[in-house]
């Protein structure tokens, strides 16, 4: 089960991120992952499916690893109309665990941060993917 203040630890390792308003993390001035609450309209689309708890949007490298993590893990990745057509998944922060944690966020790091500075993070990490 992983908290705000784990997502926070994750973050907070990584270069040129900050924490412009609680729960919502950017690198170098793009979004990277946010609280995001359930709306009426995510209740309705997913009715008795709708999860409780915190939830955490995260952005993902495309569409492509959106559905990937979706069929990885149903219990802890799902999605809402709302992201349809839009490269991010919602994580059931009760649902999971730090390594997969740091995994979604470091792969959203790589893709929304410069370059460059995501180039020189890996040679210093070369064991940071999988």
């Amino acid at each position: 089960m992983a908290t705000w203040d784990d997502v926070r630890a994750v973050v907070a390792a990584l270069p040129d991120t900050d924490e412009p308003s609680e729960h919502a993390w950017k690198v170098h001035g793009r979004s990277l992952a946010w609280e995001r609450p359930l709306r009426r309209a995510d209740h309705e689309a997913l009715g008795d499916a709708a999860p409780t708890g915190d939830i955490l949007g995260v952005r993902t490298a495309g569409l492509d690893a959106k559905d990937a993590l979706l069929a990885s893990s149903p219990q802890v990745f799902f999605t809402t109309p709302h992201f349809d057509g839009y490269p991010a998944v919602l994580v059931r922060l009760a649902e999971i665990g730090s390594d997969e944690l740091t995994e979604v966020v470091v792969e959203a790091w790589l893709h929304q941060a410069p370059k460059r500075v995501s180039a020189a993070w890996l040679t210093e990490h070369p064991d940071a993917l999988p």
